[in-house]
């Protein structure tokens, strides 16, 4: 799976590299993944998009969805540009080739969706469907009072981990945008959003727009890659590359613990529980 920034600088090379391009081959699910997901019998991807000329790209919460004519594409994994007669990898959930020679493939990681279905329609996947319906917090209109519409009878009982990266309240924000957010917002992940003042949420959402924005300004995290597998500029700064390093803020021992079915990274003095 990928999150919103990476998905944001995946369509936008995208965009740049192959539109235009008119689609010769498709293959999914050669290397099936018990995690993989698609829209029908993957068998017939071929049929659907061979001989489609390739649009724009988007990002969609964590989803990069493709024009390709009549179809749309929307991909939740990292993706791979290949130039002319460069080799394809052994191992994809999706393949898609080029008439001037050039590929670009899809791999899960833990798990992906590879969907194709016609413009206009819905993949009647929950998140994709959701994050369709929902204001990116990278645009205007997810806004400070819109931030406020997420909050529910059951927000306080919720920890700051679970109200920003669980049930797609904001598209796109996972478990790994979610640590430099929270260490932003000097929060700890555990903490009950209950618990937190006014000015505590105010810094959150701060948080939400401002390191979301900045990932994708940077070209994506430097956890991850971008389309010609170059890792992101924007240097995390909770994440596994920084565990046991000091905190740049205070120089407290950055720690690890598993969480919600994950990781946590956080700064024992700026993220007090």
């Amino acid at each position: 799976m990928i999150e919103l920034p990476e998905a944001s600088v995946l369509a936008a090379q995208l965009t740049s590299t192959v539109k235009g391009k008119r689609i010769a081959r498709a293959v999914a699910n050669q290397s099936p993944h018990k995690f993989a997901w698609y829209t029908g019998d993957p068998a017939t991807y071929n049929d659907r998009l061979a001989g489609k000329v390739i649009g724009d790209a988007v990002a969609v919460g964590g989803y990069v969805e493709i024009e390709a004519g009549d179809m749309r594409l929307a991909i939740n994994a990292p993706l791979r540009f290949h130039t002319q007669g460069e080799k394809r990898p052994t191992k994809h959930q999706l393949l898609v080739e080029f008439e001037d020679g050039t590929a670009i493939s899809g791999t899960a990681q833990m798990w992906g969706g590879f969907f194709c279905l016609p413009a206009g329609s819905a993949a009647h996947f929950g998140e994709y469907d959701v994050a369709k319906a929902r204001p990116s917090p990278l645009t205007d209109a997810f806004d400070r009072a819109y931030f406020g519409t997420l909050f529910s009878a059951d927000t306080p009982k919720l920890s700051a981990k679970a109200f920003l990266a669980t049930e797609q309240r904001i598209p796109g924000l996972g478990n790994g945008a979610l640590q430099d957010i929270l260490w932003t917002a000097r929060i700890h992940p555990k903490r009950k959003m209950g618990e937190l003042t006014d000015d505590e949420v105010d810094a959150m959402f701060a948080a939400v727009k401002g390191v979301l924005a900045a990932m994708t300004e940077q070209g994506g995290r430097d956890t991850e890659c971008d389309l010609f597998g170059r890792p992101g500029g924007y240097v995390t700064i909770l994440s596994r590359n920084t565990v046991g390093k000091p905190c740049p803020a205070c120089g407290a021992i950055i720690r690890k613990e598993p969480y919600l079915g994950g990781s946590i990274y956080y700064c024992p003095q700026c993220q007090k529980l």
